[in-house]
């Protein structure tokens, strides 16, 4: 019989959980990128709403979705270093399982999505709400621009688009508001929570940015047709370009 070998000590049972957390986290970044080729999306289809959402004015310009392309690319090189490089390192660790369970979330959004608004309003903030969870978890300054900052785009980008979501169901549904007082909720529930975050954790810059980004496409989507909800997005805009400056400096 082969003799057995040392015990294993707590130490190297931590260390092997974190190495599986890191090819969880890895597999779940990997099929929230092919999430969109097994369901491509365009967008919520106007006529799933009661009162159809043919031109919502909430949502920002239709270029403004490409930022998923550098936020899919940024989490799997995060995922693949985080799993190759930081395999055991606690700082790594702290943020992968909500981080994982906001990906898994959001590979199952897209289907969801195209069939039913008020489920996927649902989704959408529960990855936005693991998200930031995954982001307050991260450090400040351990491989930054690997761990921390795709981290904040994504989290971000999700600020605004589960904000979006509100304001597209709420008027999609004739709640309360027409559209322009949906899109005008949407703006303020945007800009509160954005503040709240950059306040709270510092050097996320690109969160700010994925905010304005948000932003100025809105003002884009409306410079025709709405001109108080241009302003309100540029202001806001502003606003979180300065939160932005000051968060890095903090």
């Amino acid at each position: 019989m082969p003799e057995p070998g040392p015990p294993r000590t707590p130490e190297n049972r931590a260390r092997d959980a974190r190495r599986m957390k890191a090819v969880i986290l890895a597999a779940c970044a990997l099929a929230f990128a092919a999430a969109p080729l097994a369901f491509p999306f365009a967008g919520f289809d106007p006529e799933m709403f009661p009162q159809p959402q043919r031109d919502p004015p909430v949502q920002p310009a239709g270029y403004a979705f490409g930022i998923w392309g550098p936020i899919y690319l940024w989490l799997l090189v995060s995922a693949a270093f985080g799993l190759i490089k930081r395999g055991d390192s606690p700082a790594w660790d702290a943020p992968r399982w909500p981080l994982a369970g906001s990906l898994v979330v959001g590979a199952a959004w897209l289907p969801v999505a195209q069939t039913d608004a008020v489920w996927a309003t649902i989704l959408i903030w529960a990855m936005l709400i693991l998200a930031l969870a995954a982001l307050f978890r991260t450090p400040a300054d351990t491989d930054r621009w690997l761990l921390r900052a795709p981290i904040a785009l994504y989290a971000g980008w999700l600020t605004a688009a589960s904000w979006v979501s509100i304001g597209l169901t709420g008027a999609g549904y004739g709640i309360a508001l027409a559209e322009y007082g949906w899109a005008i909720v949407g703006l303020l529930g945007a800009l509160a929570t954005a503040g709240g975050v950059l306040w709270r954790l510092p050097r996320i810059p690109l969160y700010a940015a994925a905010v304005v980004w948000a932003l100025i496409a809105v003002a884009v989507a409306n410079y025709a047709e709405a001109w108080s909800l241009v302003v309100l997005a540029l202001a806001g805009a502003v606003a979180m370009a300065g939160l932005g400056y000051r968060n890095a400096r903090t």
